[in-house]
């Protein structure tokens, strides 16, 4: 169960605050080793997508690719 008063405390913050504790927090779970689990939802998504990557291993996009399309969509 959430600690409410802790979710209070922390909307009283302005939003670099905010985003400065979410990261911290983040941090501190990476740090710790501990992936959390996926539900079967997100199972199924990756099953998907490998076997669409396995099935059309040619059928991808370079970083770079990516990236400049993201870029050109952002500028647009």
């Amino acid at each position: 169960m959430m600690n409410t008063t802790l979710l209070e405390q922390a909307s009283q913050l302005d939003i670099d605050e905010q985003i400065e504790l979410v990261e911290a927090i983040w941090n501190g779970i990476v740090n710790r080793g501990v992936a959390p689990s996926i539900t079967d939802v997100q199972k199924r998504e990756l099953d998907g997508r490998l076997a669409d990557y396995l099935a059309y291993p040619n059928d991808v996009l370079s970083w770079d690719e990516v990236k400049a399309a993201a870029l050109a969509k952002i500028s647009e």
